[in-house]
């Protein structure tokens, strides 16, 4: 039999995520199976502990269930600790790990397939919510120049940036600064919401990264307008799930090829 995976969240019928790892297995080799699993939104934790019983040895876990994961793990990542959620569980022995592969999918996405080097640089991060917070220390661990939140509630902003030792506030704290990357974790684009951002955010050869995939948002609007290079988050997904298989199997799989595909 098979090794079992799976992806849990609510809605899941759109998930990408058995496919990319279906692409990992066949190239690296792994005898596995990888499922889609749409969990009852009042009882995450009965679907992992069925999942677990029946012999699962690894979870993805999307919307809305993250925070979730988080309480569940019996041990947690430094990186999951930070983001305060989990979207990788490992099981083992009646243990439960929790890790966070989002903020790494991230950095590698822009590093490995972008070619955008963080060192130094100047980083706007847009939204104050879980996606947001889930990227913060791997952005860190980069060693930019400066990491800036910005948020439409200035409190908000403000709560998760003392959380990390970093500035934040609301889009009018902006005034007269440039950044050489302006990242979009909120879910504005989603909804083709127009976020306040000013055009002189945005600095001269800046890339403008938008988490959401699969469509032209406002912000990705403005940000070409401005003359910034964008990208948007496919590369984060198969990215951030290249990490978790890493975990799971020890196994490093090519993503580009799986990117490709998707594209």
């Amino acid at each position: 039999m098979p090794d079992r995976y799976a992806v849990f969240g609510n809605p899941i019928a759109h998930s990408k995520s058995p496919r990319i790892h279906a692409l990992f297995a066949a190239q690296t080799r792994q005898d596995m199976r990888y499922d889609a699993i749409l969990a009852p939104l009042d009882d995450f934790a009965t679907a992992i502990n069925q999942f677990v019983a029946a012999g699962g040895r690894g979870a993805n876990v999307t919307v809305p269930f993250k925070e979730e994961a988080f309480k569940l793990a019996t041990t947690l990542t430094p990186r999951a600790q930070a983001a305060g959620a989990v979207n990788t569980l490992s099981f083992h022995e009646g243990t439960i790990s929790g890790d966070n592969t989002d903020g790494a999918g991230l950095v590698r996405d822009l590093k490995a397939n972008l070619g955008f080097d963080l060192a130094a640089r100047r980083i706007l991060l847009l939204g104050a919510g879980g996606a947001a917070r889930g990227i913060i220390l791997p952005l860190l661990e980069e060693h930019p120049a400066t990491l800036i939140i910005a948020n439409r509630t200035a409190a908000k902003a403000k709560e998760l940036a003392a959380a990390f030792g970093i500035a934040g506030g609301g889009f009018e704290a902006l005034a007269g600064q440039a950044f050489d990357v302006v990242i979009n974790a909120t879910s504005a684009g989603l909804s083709d919401a127009v976020l306040p951002v000013p055009t002189f955010a945005f600095a001269p050869g800046c890339l403008a990264y938008e988490m959401v995939y699969g469509r032209e948002t406002p912000f990705m609007q403005q940000a070409r307008a401005a003359g910034c290079r964008v990208a948007d988050g496919l590369g984060m997904l198969v990215e951030q799930a290249a990490e978790a298989f890493y975990a799971w199997r020890g196994v490093r799989p090519e993503s580009g090829p799986v990117l490709a595909a998707l594209r």
